[in-house]
């Protein structure tokens, strides 16, 4: 079964570069048809999923966040990380990492990991 675990700073000061990393244990990112999503939770508000990338190493990523977002990944760790730049109070949420076996198919989550934007 896959589990996946967030880690990265909680909190991080305006206009910085946010810099989170899943580690993935009990399946490899590089499986084929595997997806690996990036979904934050902002206080009182719903689910906005931010990208993926997938086992190809391809990514993609929510139209209205693509500007500031990068996702990548290392093979050897069996990690990805998201990289959201220019961050404001806005961006202050519960993110989470995600698997899948399709762009938009979420089967197993991270338990969230909370970043506050503020200075």
């Amino acid at each position: 079964q896959v589990q996946l675990q967030e880690s990265g700073p909680g909190l991080v000061k305006p206009s910085q570069t946010l810099s989170l990393t899943c580690t993935v244990s009990g399946g490899s990112i590089t499986t084929n048809y595997y997806y690996w999503s990036w979904i934050r939770q902002p206080p009182g508000k719903g689910l906005e999923w931010i990208g993926y990338i997938n086992y190809s190493g391809s990514s993609y990523y929510s139209p209205s966040l693509k500007s500031r977002t990068s996702i990548s990944r290392n093979t050897s760790k069996n990690q990805f990380t998201l990289q959201l730049s220019s961050v404001t109070p806005e961006d202050t949420a519960v993110y989470y990492c995600v698997f899948g076996t399709g762009p938009q198919l979420f089967h197993s989550w991270g338990q969230g990991t909370q970043v506050t934007v503020s200075s």
